[in-house]
């Protein structure tokens, strides 16, 4: 990078990954009660008949989020790496929706999201009591100690411990 573009991107983040969803219900308690993250803020557009729902990993060093409104969307979109469930009104009832391409049928596209668990194992065994839909369990196929299981709307996610895939890499290079 060089100096100018480092002056002039040196405060950009990325902010988010936007994925549609179905069903805000099933989507948010998943993300929320399977995978741990925080529903940081819900914001609806009646005249475009769709909510936005942006999810994240909140620690404590991270303070307290803002009650206020205007406070808590800046906040929303000063974070790193947060997960936007975009929802369109009435593809929850609707029983002609197909759903939403997932990216890894054809044609493929969009792949996965990851998230990063400190014990690959220890977590699907998690995911395994709660009825997860796993893709890939941590010691199938030729890469060991990841996995990847299904949102409710079918997207993957990448479960992998960073010491134990860096380790992978380092030996495969």
């Amino acid at each position: 990078m060089t100096s100018d573009t480092a002056a002039a991107t040196g405060d950009f983040i990325f902010n988010q990954t936007m994925l549609r969803i179905r069903d805000p219900e099933r989507s948010v308690a998943f993300y929320r009660d399977v995978l741990g993250m925080t529903l940081l803020d819900r914001f609806d557009f009646p005249a475009m008949k769709f909510s936005l729902y942006f999810m994240a990993y909140v620690r404590p060093e991270d303070g307290p989020i803002p009650e206020a409104p205007a406070a808590r969307a800046e906040y929303v979109f000063r974070q790193k790496a947060t997960l936007e469930l975009t929802h369109n009104w009435g593809t929850e009832a609707d029983g002609d929706f197909a759903g939403y391409h997932n990216g890894n049928a054809e044609p493929r596209g969009f792949g996965h999201i990851g998230i990063t668990v400190p014990d690959v194992h220890e977590a699907c065994a998690r995911f395994e009591t709660l009825g997860v839909d796993f893709v890939k369990r941590p010691d199938d196929g030729a890469m060991k100690g990841l996995a990847f299981v299904k949102d409710p709307d079918g997207y993957w996610i990448e479960i992998l411990a960073a010491r134990s895939l860096a380790a992978m890499i380092d030996a495969a290079r």
